[in-house]
């Protein structure tokens, strides 16, 4: 019966999207193939905005993309555990690692999978941390999806 909810819920987003004249949201979401992505920095891995991503995804059924810039290669046990919680909560999930300016590689990202369905960020201070040039008001309009910032200060 659950399943039989969701496939209505899918339905009827898609319809609406439909309606609006965007086809192809509509065919992503009778696809499944949306997407979360959660943009991390190594140095800022806030707990509570792990288990927002895996709040919202568990919530709307969709997987979960993770954006993670680091300069080193090792993974940090936050992000092992995570991983570990997503496998455990049935959640698909893909580790992409990157280096230098979270703001550039989230709008890189979003610009070439057209299936994400928003973006999660712990903090406004992560997007322009390491980059040359443009500040998140100047840059932004670009997403084309919305931005969830967990913990602003």
């Amino acid at each position: 019966m659950k399943d039989l909810s969701k496939q209505f819920e899918d339905i009827m987003v898609a319809s609406a999207f439909a309606e609006a004249d965007d086809a192809e949201t509509a065919r992503q979401i009778l696809q499944g193939k949306r997407r979360v992505l959660l943009g991390l920095r190594k140095e800022n891995i806030s707990e509570k905005t792990l288990l927002y991503a895996i709040n919202a995804c568990k919530r709307i059924g969709i997987g979960l993309d993770i954006l993670y810039l680091s300069n080193d290669e090792i993974i940090p046990e936050e992000i092992k555990r995570f991983i570990a919680r997503l496998n455990s909560e049935g959640i698909s999930y893909r580790l992409i690692k990157k280096r230098g300016c979270l703001k550039k590689e989230i709008l890189d990202y979003v610009k070439q999978k057209k299936n994400i369905d928003f973006v999660v960020i712990n903090s406004s201070e992560d997007l322009d941390k390491d980059c040359r040039e443009g500040t998140l008001s100047e840059d932004w309009h670009e997403l084309k999806c919305p931005l969830v910032v967990v913990m602003d200060s």
